[in-house]
């Protein structure tokens, strides 16, 4: 098929000035850019229109979704998007072994539910069931490191033992080598907040010789902000890997318009170095995460299933309440550092709970009739088996901009697919709001930077070849749409809303969308990196 795009505004993703011109695509390629261009082909008419690269998010927890959810496709087209990855922050489904329903029902909130039948070896079994399923747009994952180490030792906070070490870098080899995009990894989150800097830094070496980067997701991004960046860089350092900073925020009213400023320091003297040091964030206030990210590691006791029912009672709430409510070192707390009022619940399990879904702790453990919410908090862990997702509202508009305007940052979504009535607005409107609200209404960014951010940075940070921009030769991913039609729609008490305003979606050389309806077909490729 051939489409000839006329008298298009093109921003060809590098940051550049835009110009007006013809695109000729053909097939899967861009065979031309330039003017007065004539051919037999499809004429689309883009005149007073942007047209630019497909956009690119690195940081989706679509792994199920792409792999089980009919509608996989619906969200992101209707955002722009023509190629995503998922496999961030240390989570995954594979290799889930031995461990398989603990690893499920951990990352259940983030990523969906899967059934305990499910399984898949690694990235190449993976990536053979995308293709035979159909794949919408491009869709990638990375190898997390928290999964591995799930697979090999569940969720407890024993290290690595010398033939555990060997099985975990097996499987890293095993899944570089069938063409994951790059490694992430959670130190937030467990089994990895227990891992030493000597045993991350000899596991990420591993991955050295192929040259892809590690997505990460800080040990803290609160009042441990400055020393998490520190640690992560120089993990990268040792282990000679690109390095990926997820979600770059800084947490916490106390830190707010200062702290994020030390973090930047800290990343700028390593790129001064010389060192491969990106990152990337999200145009929103407020973060999404589960319910088990607020629980301390103190009291945390062998599995988290025995964890959850030592809680279930007076004994296990004091003990909750006594360490929630204290500051620990190397561990951030959200609840003394923002407020319960500020934590909203955005997913539950049990059908008994959904009236609390899109709640703050404090009106839900009022309504339930809780003296403390820490009590609430105890309970939902219990009852929902820790499948419980929250939105927690800990960022300043001033910081996010300061992120944002940095030369070295790129957009994500960071979108959880967890069964919700109250998801975060960002898993439908992330895209489009940086260009409504960072370049329209505010003119925090230009569009031409807008654009790089989504398209040519998240590509080069990929190594996908030939994608990111718009040149001859390139695969033809590309959106067109009026800049001042293209929006999202959807706020924390309303979230559920597509966004609109693209009048043409193509994934390699494929109409994926038009006049914002989608066009059903399997148009996407498995991303590989070789």
């Amino acid at each position: 098929m051939r489409y000839l795009i006329k008298n298009g505004i093109i921003y060809d993703g590098d940051g550049g000035n835009p110009f007006r011109g013809d695109i000729l695509i053909e097939n899967e390629i861009i065979q031309e850019i330039g003017t007065n261009l004539t051919a037999p082909a499809e004429i689309i008419n883009a005149a007073g229109q942007i047209v630019a690269p497909g956009f690119i998010d690195t940081h989706r927890h679509c792994d199920l979704a792409a792999l089980l959810d009919q509608e996989f496709g619906t969200i992101e087209l209707h955002q722009g998007l023509t190629s995503v990855a998922g496999g961030n922050c240390g989570l995954g489904i594979f290799p889930a072994g031995r461990n398989r329903k603990d690893i499920y029902d951990f990352v259940e909130p983030c990523l969906g539910a899967a059934a305990e039948s499910l399984s898949i070896s690694g990235y190449e079994e993976y990536g053979k069931r995308l293709e035979e399923k159909g794949l919408p747009l491009h869709t990638g994952l990375f190898l997390g490191t928290g999964a591995v180490k799930a697979a090999i030792k569940g969720y407890g906070n024993s290290p690595f033992t010398v033939k555990e070490m060997e099985l975990a870098k097996g499987y890293i080899r095993e899944n570089l080598e069938s063409g994951v995009l790059g490694l992430s990894m959670g130190i937030m989150y467990q089994p990895e907040c227990y891992s030493s800097y000597k045993e991350m830094t000899e596991l990420l070496k591993t991955a050295a010789p192929y040259g892809r980067p590690l997505m990460c997701h800080i040990r803290g991004e609160g009042d441990s902000l400055v020393s998490s960046v520190r640690e992560v860089i120089g993990l990268c350092q040792e282990a000679e890997l690109p390095l990926n900073i997820s979600h770059f925020k800084a947490t916490g009213i106390r830190n707010w318009n200062k702290t994020i400023y030390k973090a930047i320091e800290a990343v700028e003297e390593a790129r001064n170095r010389g060192q491969d040091v990106t990152a990337d964030f999200y145009p929103y206030c407020g973060g999404s995460t589960t319910l088990l990210s607020l629980l301390p590691p103190s009291v945390i006791e062998g599995s988290l299933e025995e964890s959850y029912r030592k809680l279930h009672n007076k004994h296990g709430i004091e003990k909750l309440k006594k360490e929630l409510y204290k500051e620990q070192e190397g561990w951030d707390n959200m609840v003394t550092s923002i407020g319960w009022s500020r934590i909203l619940i955005s997913s539950v399990t049990k059908e008994s709970n959904r009236i609390l879904t899109g709640l703050d702790f404090e009106k839900a453990a009022d309504i339930r009739g809780y003296e403390d919410p820490a009590e609430l908090m105890a309970d939902l862990l219990y009852e929902e088996n820790g499948k419980v997702g929250i939105i927690l509202l800990s960022m300043s508009q001033e910081d996010v901009d300061t992120v944002a305007r940095l030369p070295y940052t790129m957009l994500i979504s960071d979108s959880l697919y967890g069964r919700s009535d109250c998801p975060h607005p960002r898993l439908y409107g992330s895209f489009p709001r940086l260009i409504r609200d960072f370049v329209r209404e505010r003119r925090i960014l230009t569009m031409e930077s807008a654009i790089q951010k989504m398209t040519s940075m998240p590509a080069d940070r990929l190594n996908l070849k030939k994608r990111g921009r718009l040149k001859d030769g390139y695969y033809a991913d590309m959106v067109v749409f009026h800049q001042n039609r293209f929006t999202d729609h959807g706020d924390y008490s309303n979230p559920k809303q597509l966004s609109s305003g693209l009048s043409y979606v193509f994934v390699d050389g494929k109409m994926a969308l038009c006049d914002d309806q989608r066009l059903h077909g399997s148009n996407g490729k498995v991303l590989r990196i070789n």
